[in-house]
């Protein structure tokens, strides 16, 4: 699970693994956010009408880099 969700969030995982955080503590701080990550970068909040339409949990805090990524991808859609 931790390298799926490395494949999304490496930045973080690594960042966790640097500070010495176990596998298990790296993956609990980091999963939702993966999660969250990857469907804003498969597309899945490309064409909502409002930010009302945005599923409850569809947010979540996340660093400039990461914001960056998801707005790249969505200049090439």
């Amino acid at each position: 699970h931790c390298l799926a969700v490395r494949a999304v969030c490496r930045r973080d995982i690594d960042r966790d693994r640097r500070q010495g955080y176990s596998w298990k503590i790296t993956l609990l701080r980091n999963y939702w956010k993966s999660k969250v990550k990857q469907e804003w970068l498969s597309g899945k909040y490309s064409n909502i009408p409002s930010q009302h339409s945005l599923p409850e949990k569809s947010m979540c805090p996340m660093d400039v880099d990461t914001w960056g990524e998801i707005l790249e991808a969505e200049l090439e859609r």
